[in-house]
């Protein structure tokens, strides 16, 4: 560590397993970093209240003070950087130059590492900054360019598969009519992939219904890039925006695409939470991976950004993951996903649903037995158990008998095998993975904005204290009470399988909304 520089707590990064070092990064290569600061210290409280705050509101008072933006931009001017941009709402500096002037400003040796899945630029250690910074800055985001998050769907490969349209799923779960979401929007992030207009179009005229308008906004560089592969991030997009616009039909659906790294994901949630144009009332995240594999930095500025989506009054439905409850983690221990953990989303499990026209004859735990699908679920070793979950059971930890933050809270139908029909690279294909099920969620949510004529905000409190315990919680939701995810099992109330179960629509509006 250089003199009069001190580390970013919490910005430790480790090579991916099985990833080698091939030397160190090209001094000339040219790198663009997001530096996160912290709110002002100085801003006056924010009162409790029930009213969400506009933009301009929310940026005054959670927005960054201007002598630490200007002590940031500071520290890039001396080193040969770039400020590329300062944005006192959304607390980040931009920053850009080769490698090595980058090394020098934050006192770190960036690496390129061959990987099986990869290369990728990374670090070893901490990220460092003056000592006068170090209470100031939260996280320096693109130094690594790892991929940070995986799609959390799966394109069903069983023959005897049943399938349906999201309009199906929908009534299943007395999703309620004569709401369509008009006049609202909903936000998707997207780390990779694009969207056919064509196939949209033909996809919703197929279904008798009119073709949402898709608004792409880029972040970080990226854009709208279908890659012409059903089973790549392509078929992650499409079903966003055909399971949403089915159901929520009158909205309009804003996607944001960002890089698939650290800062993009951040970069990207912090565009949609913040974009003052589009007001996207509901925000859905399908990607996601296990909770470790982020840094205490980075989770920290996503907790920052999520903070501002409650404040204004946006939910965020977030996948809870697709592969059990080792969420695919390479040290096969019980782990949940991020930022599904996160106690600021809602996450969103899966099930097999299983329909007589528009009856449910059976909805249990999904889990296809291979350790490749399965719903996420389990319990946080990051964020503490929340008030609002205190008297459901959450279980200890499988993973370490400790008590945390259970996931997930809600479910849906989530199975390949019963999954959505939906149109992908000019073909029809079934398609499940929890990323079904935030859309699907995220529709419904946008329904209650519409009836309440305002936004909802983080909800979990509210359907906890709601339908938290039997026998409240089957009056809003069917209780998914058989089936494991591996390291837990379902059974009567909350699990770390389904959480509160699947919903039942008209109730969930009716106690969210209003009459």
């Amino acid at each position: 560590m250089r003199e009069g520089y001190e580390p970013i707590e919490g910005t430790e990064r480790a090579p991916l397993e099985g990833a080698s070092s091939t030397g160190r990064v090209a001094e000339d290569e040219h790198i663009e970093v997001t530096v996160i600061v912290r709110p002002d210290p100085a801003a006056a409280p924010i009162a409790e209240s029930d009213q969400p705050l506009d933009r301009a509101t929310l940026g005054r008072l959670r927005g960054a003070a201007t002598a630490d933006l200007e002590a940031v931009a500071a520290l890039a001017t001396r080193y040969g950087l770039t400020v590329e941009s300062v944005e006192a709402d959304r607390r980040r500096v931009v920053v850009a130059g080769p490698a090595h002037s980058v090394e020098q400003a934050f006192d770190v040796e960036l690496e390129q590492f061959a990987h099986p899945q990869g290369s990728y630029r990374g670090h070893s250690g901490p990220v460092h900054v003056p000592a006068d910074l170090s209470a100031v800055v939260v996280a320096v985001l693109g130094l690594d360019d790892r991929p940070q998050a995986a799609v959390r769907f799966i394109v069903s490969s069983a023959s005897t598969t049943r399938s349906y349209t999201p309009v199906e799923v929908a009534a299943a779960y007395s999703y309620p009519t004569g709401l369509d979401g008009t006049g609202l929007r909903i936000g998707f992030i997207e780390l990779g992939g694009g969207y056919v207009q064509g196939d949209l179009d033909e996809y919703f005229a197929g279904l008798g219904l009119r073709s949402p308008t898709v608004i792409p906004v880029g972040v970080d560089g990226a854009t709208n890039s279908p890659t012409g592969s059903s089973s790549g991030p392509d078929g992650e997009v499409m079903l966003d925006l055909e399971v949403a616009g089915a159901i929520a039909n009158g909205a309009e659906l804003v996607v944001y695409f960002g890089p698939n790294t650290d800062r993009g994901f951040v970069d990207a949630l912090s565009a949609a939470v913040h974009d003052a144009t589009n007001s996207p009332s509901v925000i859905s995240i399908s990607w996601g991976g296990p909770e470790s594999g982020y840094t205490a930095a980075t989770r920290q500025a996503f907790e920052d950004v999520l903070t501002d989506a409650a404040l204004a009054g946006v939910t965020v439905c977030v996948a809870a993951g697709d592969s059990g409850s080792g969420d695919g983690s390479s040290s096969g221990q019980p782990t949940v996903d991020y930022p599904a953990a996160s106690p600021q989303v809602l996450a969103c499990g899966g099930t097999t649903l299983v329909l007589d026209g528009s009856r449910i004859t059976s909805e249990v735990v999904w889990n296809d037995g291979s350790g490749r699908g399965a719903t996420g679920g389990g319990v946080s070793a990051v964020f503490a158990l929340p008030t609002w979950q205190a008297g459901v059971g959450v279980p200890l930890s499988a993973a370490g008998g400790s008590a945390g933050r259970g996931v997930p809270d809600v479910a849906g139908n989530a199975d390949p095998a019963t999954g959505y029909r939906v149109r992908v690279d000019g073909a029809d294909t079934v398609v499940g993975g929890t990323s079904a099920v935030a859309p699907l969620w995220a529709a419904l949510l946008t329904l209650a904005v519409q009836q309440k004529h305002r936004p909802l905000g983080a909800v979990n409190q509210q359907l906890y204290s709601r339908f938290g315990t039997l026998p409240g919680l089957s009056s809003g939701f069917h209780d998914i009470v058989s089936g494991t995810n591996g390291a837990y099992q379902a059974g009567p109330g909350w699990d770390a399988c389904t959480g509160l179960g699947s919903p039942i629509g008209s109730a969930l509006l009716q106690a969210l909304a209003g009459p």
